[in-house]
């Protein structure tokens, strides 16, 4: 338990900390005035505006450009075992409410109040991603307390594993790391998902394993596909074209440039009975999409009235977004000239700096260039188990759509 005069004071300039007065969690570098008493990096700390009003309690690194990140909005409010687990509970009673929790994210960072934590958990495994400095010291707390918290309800977690291994970390001065919390055990996990089962590598898989954040927007595409053709670009493990395949699609061709990402993608279609419907292609898609519209490719391959957009982030920073603009509206143009009227298109964008804004614009833009009309369907956005806090921006970063093309 840390004393309250042992914790170092952060005070912010006059004017600053519009983040956190706004309902955010981020202090940067460029707000703080002076920062008074002892403290490490990593250590909790209290942030007072500029008046010496208390904003709130959080842990400090000075290696980041985000300098505090805030835990509570009380300062009095200890930092210990039993906030973690009412932070944890508050989590999973959400995801209870609003999602299928057979396999799901339990925790999402800032929008569970807890910043620098993901936890996913694929059937009876969780794995956890820990991105912040702040919060490494208290990982194998916070495995401990979920796994108990799940066992209250009945579900036996057998084991957990650490994929903190993403390029974020290196911004806080820590390393990546993967491994085992706890002890080892199998990590090729099945799971099912919309009635699709899933091999999931979470050693070695995307992110943690699995895409879990576009669970429902499958569902509105199986719903689409029955009787139809469909392209199913950037496939990775198979899931957009398998759900529509299951949703009675005649045909699924399922593009992704991996080789690896195929080939788990093949054995997914097998574990479902599916594979004399599904197709699959290790392609550039940015190639692929133009030949398509050629005798060879159409001889080949036919013609498709239904195309579905799944494309990783294009942008991680705000220095990039304009190439990543270009991208966009490429495979989008590309895919709406190849579709007939009356043909259906999803699309969708998972980086958060790709704003709702910009990427209707360049959406308008690729239609304008197509002639063609977009009748829309619906407008999606993550799953509720990832869900987005109004007043941290960054939570927000799923956008899907569905159109018809007229």
């Amino acid at each position: 338990m840390i004393k309250q005069e042992n914790v170092a004071i952060v005070t912010l300039k006059k004017g600053e900390g519009r983040t956190i007065k706004a309902g955010g969690a981020w202090v940067f570098n460029n707000e703080i005035e002076t920062i008074t008493g002892r403290f490490h990096n990593g250590d909790l700390v209290i942030v007072h505006d500029f008046d010496g009003y208390p904003m709130g309690k959080g842990y400090i690194n000075q290696n980041s450009k985000i300098r505090v990140r805030l835990l509570t909005r009380h300062v009095n409010q200890e930092i210990d075992e039993s906030f973690f687990q009412m932070r944890l509970q508050n989590a999973w009673n959400y995801r209870k409410d609003t999602v299928d929790t057979s396999s799901c994210r339990l925790v999402f960072g800032e929008a569970d109040f807890l910043p620098g934590i993901v936890i996913d958990k694929y059937e009876d495994v969780l794995v956890m991603e820990c991105l912040t400095l702040g919060m490494e010291r208290y990982k194998e707390q916070l495995a401990n307390l979920m796994k108990q918290i799940l066992q209250k309800d009945g579900i036996q977690i057998r084991g957990v594993y650490e994929r903190s291994d993403a390029k974020e970390r290196e911004k806080e001065g820590l390393s990546r790391v993967k491994g085992f919390i706890g002890a080892e055990f199998d990590t090729n996990v099945e799971i099912t998902e919309n009635g699709v089962r899933y091999m999931v590598d979470v050693v070695n898989g995307q992110k943690t394993g699995f895409f879990l954040d576009q669970k429902y927007n499958r569902l509105a595409v199986a719903k689409l596909s029955r009787g139809k053709r469909v392209l199913d670009c950037f496939t990775h493990t198979g899931s957009f074209g398998l759900n529509a395949a299951k949703g009675g699609a005649e045909y699924v061709l399922s593009v992704d440039i991996s080789e690896s990402a195929v080939e788990m993608a093949q054995k997914n279609a097998k574990a479902n009975g599916l594979d004399g419907k599904v197709e699959y292609l290790a392609a550039n898609v940015f190639d692929l999409l133009p030949k398509l519209s050629e005798g060879e490719m159409i001889n080949r391959y036919g013609k498709f009235d239904f195309i579905i957009l799944d494309p990783p982030a294009f942008t991680k920073s705000r220095q990039t977004v304009e190439s990543a603009m270009r991208g966009y509206k490429e495979i989008n143009l590309r895919a709406m000239r190849l579709l007939p009227r009356g043909g259906y298109l999803a699309t969708c964008s998972c980086s958060h700096f790709m704003t709702e804004q910009l990427f209707v614009k360049m959406l308008h833009q690729a239609e304008a260039d197509a002639g063609v009309s977009l009748r829309q369907i619906e407008a999606r956005q993550q799953s509720p188990d990832h869900p987005i806090l109004w007043n941290v921006e960054e939570t927000n970063y799923l956008k899907f759509y569905l159109f018809q093309v007229v």
